[in-house]
């Protein structure tokens, strides 16, 4: 169960030159879950119980000023971060039930500055834009320097002709750990990651691109990128990066971790947009793309992003009397998976546990999912009266059926229902269920709606 709320003011003065913005606001995330063995609502049965709350409240002042052909930015914000969690998990660590209990009370305050300049010049021809970002916190003094979270930023656009024009821009850009990594607590109550010098996560950016618009109405755009991941938490359990871990956990980032990880991505998009092609307006994009982590032997292996291809495609075209229709095709590439662990999952105590089979992390993402795509397609009418309009849409999400691909699970029943145990005479702590295969035959049915909108 989860619910959460947000609100906030702002104030702007405008002033001869440019503009002052003030903004006051507050945001609150409440997370209840338990699970039970079995389904079976009882305290003998309870193996996750978990609350939570993250509360921000926030305030942020921001400068724009422009001067002829240069304008500036400069600003700085700060907030008051709080944390509460409680924790009971039942999990299987070192071949052996362990029973993880904590409740973490979190209050830090976080702040920021930035600023950008941007000029142009050779007669407008050249756009240049630089930037500096500072960020700190005071959760631990290896946040609390600002200047170790020294954020540069750089941006070019040249204009080539009046049709064609090159762009580039680079930068360093921080992110703070997740509320879950940073007030994870081991069973003696320590804040286990923040001993382990827990540090913000960068990543350093550089994209090259070439643009054509050969009028109004149209863009064509090809641009290369390559990204570098550092200070990633890094799983000391199962010793990855914990990027792509959140299928396999009922908390992403709960748990003790090294701030060792890094990963990198890269590869090339192709953009083509047109606003009135066959009185049609089409967008298509397509793109090559490798997204890796290294392992503990400082390999490479694909994270959970990394699809190699994606592509969209979508056009669009009104009708007379106030008709509009839609389709929407896209195509991406499998996903990486990681297989199960029969060994551990076989044995009854571990799958007792969490009523489902283990990841083996040791072959991380080593699977492969067959690619997917899918067909939509849309058609709106709209009415238009004195004081209100009246839009009624028929839409169809996957037109023809396609079904996706997962990976094959593996349950301890047998087809009849019972549960079947290998060894039953032996002792509890060595006893293994034989796991039957459920072969995935895939997943994606047609789904037709009806729509109704009032605007008053």
């Amino acid at each position: 169960m989860q619910w959460n709320y947000t609100f906030g003011t702002v104030y702007k003065h405008f002033a001869k030159n440019g503009y002052h913005t003030l903004v006051l606001s507050r945001n609150h995330l409440n997370n209840v879950s338990q699970k039970y063995r079995e389904n079976v609502e009882s305290a003998e049965n309870l193996t996750f119980d978990y609350v939570s709350n993250e509360i921000e409240t926030k305030i942020r002042y921001e400068n724009v000023t422009s001067s002829g052909d240069r304008k500036f930015l400069y600003g700085a914000g700060s907030e008051f971060n709080e944390y509460t969690n409680g924790t009971y998990n039942k999990i299987f660590l070192n071949n052996q039930p362990v029973d993880l209990r904590y409740n973490t009370d979190l209050n830090f305050v976080s702040y920021s500055a930035f600023g950008q300049a941007s000029k142009t010049v050779l007669n407008t021809r050249l756009l240049l834009s630089a930037g500096l970002r500072v960020d700190g916190n005071s959760y631990s003094a290896d946040m609390s320097n600002p200047l170790k979270q020294l954020s540069p930023r750089f941006s070019a656009s040249f204009n080539l002709t009046p049709e064609w024009s090159l762009n580039f821009n680079t930068g360093r850009y921080f992110q703070r750990p997740a509320y879950t990594t940073m007030g994870f607590r081991n069973n003696t109550g320590s804040l286990v990651n923040k001993e382990n010098e827990l540090k913000y996560i960068f990543a350093d950016h550089v994209v090259f691109g070439i643009e054509n618009k050969p009028n109004e109405e149209s863009r064509i755009s090809l641009e290369g990128f390559y990204k570098i991941y550092g200070n990633y938490p890094f799983s000391v359990a199962d010793s990855v990066a914990i990027s792509s871990k959140s299928a396999d956990f009922d908390v992403f980032g709960a748990e003790e971790v090294v701030p060792t990880g890094k990963g990198r991505a890269y590869g090339v998009e192709f953009l083509a947009r047109h606003n009135n092609l066959w009185k049609t307006n089409f967008i298509a994009s397509l793109t090559l793309v490798r997204s890796e982590f290294q392992d503990i032997r400082g390999n490479y292996i694909p994270s959970a992003w990394d699809n190699k291809i994606i592509f969209n495609f979508t056009a669009t075209r009104p009708l007379p009397r106030n008709w509009d229709i839609g389709i929407k095709w896209r195509f991406v590439g499998g996903a990486p998976y990681t297989p199960l662990d029969l060994e551990r999952s076989s044995q009854r105590i571990a799958y007792d546990i969490t009523g489902r089979p283990y990841l083996d992390y040791s072959r991380f993402n080593s699977g492969r999912l067959k690619a997917f795509h899918q067909l939509d397609f849309r058609v709106d009418k709209q009415y238009y009266f004195e004081k209100w309009s009246l839009m009624l849409y028929f839409d169809v999400q996957n037109a023809y059926s396609f079904k996706s691909q997962s990976p094959d699970r593996y349950i301890n029943e047998d087809v009849d229902g019972n549960v079947v145990i290998e060894n039953p005479s032996a002792p509890l702590a060595e006893q293994r269920y034989i796991l039957r295969k459920l072969e995935n035959t895939g997943q994606g049915t047609l789904l037709p709606s009806l729509g109704i909108m009032i605007e008053f």
